[in-house]
């Protein structure tokens, strides 16, 4: 459809679109460029587009005030655990609930995606109470579990359950007439077929554990322990008042990921939601 449009009409759009981008890109480009400058230059009037003097002494404290890079693992590590994690649990429960029928299926699905609606500030006590009581408060565990067994493995589930309703039911007919079982036909046949969808749930998972910060401020307590989300509230002086360049390099590092995933993924992301709706 692009190539029926006139080039002075694809300048318009593409203007409009750099108009409207506007909003969304400034906020990271001014948090990276202040992070290259002095604090009295980040609130100067009027704001500074670039530093006049750029520096990096900011992104240096940041590794001295604080295990940053420890911090920067835990978050990394945490975030593909619980990707592996949700794809694992999505995939064999959606499949289960599109293919293979069973009694108060659809009931059972209805009970599941009611976990949707409940706020995750409503569970955090009793999650924290039944973590403490099994020896985990301060470890990465509550980080792990939570996700997977919770909200954003619902709503995966949910995605993975509507993309194998649009399968065809003549794939799983070929694959027992050649002899396969339930989970041989998942395996070699469905799974194969889903990646649009598990892309799509890898990168949305991905983003919510990597963004994480309620639970990990309940559930740690050790520095060396702590996620990046809560690591940044970490940096203030002695007043209590942010150290605003040192928390603005350290957004900025932690902000990559999430760009480069977006950049990578996007394709992907839309594609695997686009497949998601084909059936109801």
């Amino acid at each position: 459809m692009s190539r029926d449009l006139s080039p002075r009409t694809k300048l318009t759009l593409y203007g409009l679109l750099l108009v409207l981008a506007v909003p969304f890109v400034f906020p990271t480009w001014w948090m990276v460029t202040s992070s290259l400058k002095p604090v009295a230059d980040i609130f100067a009037f009027p704001p500074q587009l670039l530093p006049v003097n750029p520096r990096i002494d900011a992104y240096q404290r940041v590794f001295d005030l604080q295990p940053f890079a420890q911090q920067y693992l835990n978050s990394l590590y945490i975030a593909l655990v619980v990707t592996v994690g949700t794809l694992a649990v999505s995939a064999l429960a959606g499949y289960a609930f599109a293919r293979i029928r069973f009694r108060g299926q659809n009931v059972l699905f209805l009970v599941v995606l009611a976990g949707l609606l409940i706020p995750s500030e409503v569970t955090i006590v009793p999650l924290f109470q039944m973590f403490f009581t099994l020896g985990l408060i301060d470890t990465h565990w509550p980080l792990i579990l939570v996700p997977i067994l919770g909200a954003p493995s619902v709503l995966a589930t949910f995605i993975m359950r509507q993309f194998f309703v649009s399968l065809p039911g003549e794939l799983e007919e070929a694959a027992r007439v050649d002899g396969l079982g339930r989970f041989a036909t998942f395996w070699k046949i469905a799974l194969p077929l889903s990646r649009p969808a598990l892309g799509a749930v890898a990168i949305f998972t991905f983003l919510h554990s990597w963004n994480l910060y309620l639970e990990p401020i309940v559930f740690l307590s050790t520095p060396e322990k702590f996620t990046l989300p809560q690591a940044l509230t970490q940096f203030v002086d002695v007043y209590g008042g942010p150290m605003w360049d040192v928390q603005l390099a350290a957004a900025s590092m932690t902000a990559l990921p999430v760009l480069v995933v977006f950049v990578i993924a996007q394709k992907q992301f839309v594609e695997g939601l686009a497949h998601t709706g084909l059936k109801g």
